[in-house]
């Protein structure tokens, strides 16, 4: 039996179905943005993407720690 998923990754599922587009293409567009900081990067997705608070602050927050991780 596999764990679920837990933290931001929890979110990403329903991020794909409500929004059309697949987590690596949000990713890839939180690293070309010239924003870095979170809360900007969160703003932005919900302003220009329309996403909501608790998707955009998911993305934002695997996509960073992965970036800090690498």
């Amino acid at each position: 039996m596999t764990e679920p998923v837990k933290g931001p990754a929890s979110y990403f599922p329903s991020i794909e179905k409500k929004h059309g587009r697949p987590i690596a293409e949000w990713k890839d567009l939180i690293r070309t943005s010239p924003l870095t900081k979170h809360m900007e990067l969160v703003s932005w997705l919900k302003t220009e993407h329309g996403l909501g608070h608790g998707h955009a602050n998911a993305l934002v927050a695997h996509t960073l720690a992965e970036d800090r991780a690498a």
